[in-house]
C-alpha cells in the first residue's frame, strides 16, 4: 500500500520528535510532558495508517493465510501428541474486552467450542492491525542467544507453542527479515543466562531463543507457560531486531531494537496453571495482572495485550497453542531501552559491566 509523501513526512517528523524526547527520559517535567504528547501523536498516526490498510486486498489475504496457518498448526500439534480425538478449550473474545486495560481478565473465561465452529471464529486474531505498544524491557535480556525455535531444554511445565505475526506499520505488509528474541522465567520464577541470586547462571540458556520472521512475518517457538516471580505478573518477553546478522555459530550480532513487548495471560489461565506441578511449588507471592505495574504499558484502548490461546486437548497438560499479531514501526530505534545484562558465548556467557539499570525501568515513548 502506498502512502502520500505528506503523510510519510508527517510520520518521519513526529518520530524524530519522539526520538528526541526519548533520548533522556525522566530528565524534567517538561521532557516528560513532551514525551507523552509525542507518543500520543505517534500512536495515533500509526494506528490510522494501520486502519487504512484494512481495504488493502493483501491485508485480507494475509488474514486468510493466518487463519489457515493457525488451524494447520493446531492440527499438527494435536497429531504429534496423539490428541486428534480429544476435546479442547478456547479463549473467546468478549465484548467486555474492549475495556481490557481496566478489567480483570478473570471475566473472560474459557468456553467449549464445537466441530461446527469455523476456523475464523477460532483462529482469528484479537489484535489484528492495531499498533502494539512498546513496553519496558526488564533486567534479564541476554544478547546473542541461540537461533532456535525449541527453547524448552530440560525445563518442566505446561507445554506452550507460540506463533507471533509481525506487521510493519510503514507498509501494512508482513515484517520480514526481523530477528525475534524471546525469553521467560521457568515454572518457579528463575531465569537462565544471568548470575543474579536465585537465577540459572551465566552458563544456562533454557527458555531463551531467537527466530527470523518468515515471508508472512511469522515466528514460532516451543516453550513452557512462564512461572512468576516477586512483583510481576506472568509474562513473556519479546524483542524485535532489525538489521541483525546471523553468525556461523547459530547466534546473531548487530542490528537495532525496533520493538519491545511483554505478552500477558488471562488471569483464569494463570490460576489454572499455577495449581499444577511444578508451578504450585513456587512460594513467591503472586502478582495479579491488575497489580503488575507494567501491564498498563502493554495496553491501549485499541490493543489487547492478552494473546488468544487454545488447549490442544481437554486439559492443560496436553499443552497450549498461543498466538498474537503485533504491529511495529521498523523505523524505530529503541536500543537505549534494551540494554543487555549479559551476552551468551560458547561455554558460558559473561555479564555486561556497563549494564544501565535505569534504562530498563521505563518503556519507550510509544508505550500504552
Amino acid at each position: 500500500m502506498m502512502f502520500t509523501s505528506s503523510f510519510a513526512a508527517g510520520v518521519a517528523l513526529v518520530l524524530s520528535l519522539a526520538s528526541i524526547a526519548a533520548a533522556h527520559p525522566g530528565e524534567s517535567e517538561h521532557h516528560i510532558q513532551e514525551e507523552a504528547t509525542n507518543a500520543h501523536v505517534v500512536n495515533m498516526i500509526n494506528t490510522r495508517a494501520l486502519e487504512a490498510c484494512q481495504s488493502n486486498p493483501e491485508v485480507k489475504a494475509r488474514k486468510e493465510r493466518a487463519i489457515a496457518r493457525r488451524a494447520a498448526t493446531f492440527a499438527r500439534l494435536r497429531q504429534e501428541r496423539n490428541l486428534e480425538h480429544t476435546n479442547w478449550l478456547h479463549r473467546r473474545d468478549a465484548a467486555a474486552l474492549r475495556q481490557w486495560a481496566a478489567l480483570s481478565h478473570d471475566k473472560t473465561g474459557q468456553v467449549n467450542l464445537t466441530k461446527e465452529s469455523t476456523n475464523e471464529e477460532i483462529f482469528g486474531s484479537n489484535t489484528s492491525c492495531v499498533l502494539t505498544p512498546d513496553n519496558a524491557n526488564g533486567p534479564y535480556f541476554v544478547s546473542q542467544e541461540h537461533i532456535r525455535s525449541d527453547v524448552v531444554e530440560q525445563t518442566v511445565g505446561i507445554p506452550m507453542h507460540i506463533e507471533i505475526q509481525f506487521i510493519d506499520v510503514n507498509t501494512c505488509l508482513p515484517a520480514t527479515g526481523l530477528l525475534i528474541d524471546t525469553w521467560s522465567c521457568n515454572a518457579t520464577g528463575a531465569y537462565s543466562g544471568v548470575n543474579a541470586v536465585g537465577e540459572g547462571g551465566l552458563g544456562t540458556t533454557f527458555l531463551r531463543g531467537v527466530q527470523p520472521t518468515d515471508v508472512d512475518g511469522v515466528v514460532n517457538f516451543d516453550t513452557i507457560f512462564p512461572g512468576h516471580y516477586q512483583g510481576r505478573a506472568t509474562h513473556q518477553h519479546l524483542i524485535a531486531h532489525v538489521g541483525a546478522t546471523t553468525l556461523p555459530n547459530g547466534t546473531y550480532t548487530g542490528g537495532r531494537v525496533a520493538h519491545l513487548s511483554q505478552l500477558f495471560f488471562d488471569q483464569a489461565l494463570r490460576d489454572a496453571v499455577e495449581a499444577t506441578a511444578p508451578y504450585n511449588t513456587n512460594r513467591i507471592a503472586k502478582t495479579s495482572n491488575i497489580q503488575d505495574q507494567f501491564t498498563g504499558y502493554a495496553a491501549t484502548t485499541k490493543f489487547d495485550p492478552f494473546p488468544n490461546y487454545i488447549t490442544l486437548g481437554n486439559g492443560l497438560q496436553s499443552g497450549l497453542f498461543v498466538w498474537a499479531e503485533l504491529a511495529l514501526n521498523t523505523s524505530s530505534n529503541w536500543d537505549y531501552y534494551a540494554p543487555h545484562v549479559a551476552t551468551w558465548k560458547e561455554g558460558g556467557g559473561y555479564a555486561n559491566p556497563n549494564f544501565n539499570f535505569m534504562a530498563i525501568i521505563f518503556p519507550p515513548p510509544t508505550h500504552g
